[in-house]
């Protein structure tokens, strides 16, 4: 057990994966997924915050950060596996869960296979569907091939990978599987409004995802149909947070959104 200012580094063995996760602070459980290429570093900003009264369990994903990269093949359906793997591998019943950009699909995707196991979803940074990017991003998503990886070799995410990959020589073999995943259609517009947890949405209001694509989200959650009164009594359980002068490359850094995620995980329903 992590306690106090000590930080818990350990390996779950989960579906075929040795699953890297460190734990931060006491309290109810959080499992936190990074964006994609990153790791639970990514984190680091605001960790202290979302640690402050709970257990916060950061997760590397598949081939992400000091989990290797395996043969088996990458899917959010596998990803939100080894997710509830790895809570049921903790002992736990269920956890909060928050996912930022590409770990924020594979929230969500969990809390749609395993609703059992999450109790709070935090999506940020992510939608139901791969037209909800910009076509901007999509056209960039549809370029990550093997060929890129060379030049990816000069960005952060590249020098974040080698501080800390068990197999840094897995690099081009990492991207071009991400490519290929990152490029596969998805739309679980049928799934969102099946949600029974209480789920709150976050965006930058110069994000990735398209506004319109937020907005459409939380409706589909059940929010946003109509006036909540003056005793709320009107309101559903999704929220939806515009962070205003955040962008989809700065927001998982952002004071504001560990405040805001916060207020919601420890909020009443």
């Amino acid at each position: 057990m992590a306690r106090g200012g000590e930080v818990e580094h350990a390996h779950a063995p989960v579906n075929g994966l040795e699953l890297y996760y460190e734990v931060h602070g006491t309290g109810r459980p959080l499992i936190l997924l990074h964006g994609g290429y990153g790791s639970t570093g990514m984190f680091s900003q605001i960790m202290g915050r979302l640690s402050e009264n709970r257990r916060v369990i950061a997760v590397d994903l598949q081939g992400h950060g000091r989990t290797a990269l395996t043969d088996r093949p990458m899917s959010f359906d596998a990803l939100a596996d080894d997710v509830a793997e790895l809570i049921h591998h903790l002992e736990y019943e269920c956890a909060d869960a928050m996912g930022y950009s590409f770990g924020g699909m594979v929230a969500l995707r969990t809390a749609m296979r395993h609703p059992e196991v999450v109790e709070r979803l935090v999506v940020v940074s992510a939608g139901f569907s791969r037209s909800g990017f910009y076509p901007e991003v999509l056209a960039g998503m549809d370029r990550r091939g093997p060929e890129v990886a060379e030049w990816m070799k000069s960005t952060p995410m590249y020098q974040a990978y080698v501080q800390v990959a068990p197999r840094k020589e897995d690099w081009p073999r990492f991207v071009e599987r991400m490519g290929d995943l990152m490029r596969t259609d998805y739309d679980w517009s049928e799934d969102v409004p099946k949600l029974k947890m209480p789920v709150m949405l976050v965006y930058g209001d110069a994000d990735a995802i398209r506004t319109s694509h937020a907005v459409e989200f939380f409706e589909l959650l059940g929010g946003g149909q109509r006036d909540a009164g003056w005793d709320g009594s009107g309101m559903s359980t999704a929220r939806l947070a515009i962070l205003p002068g955040m962008t989809h490359y700065n927001i998982f850094m952002s004071d504001a959104l560990a405040s805001t995620a916060v207020a919601f995980l420890d909020g009443p329903v």
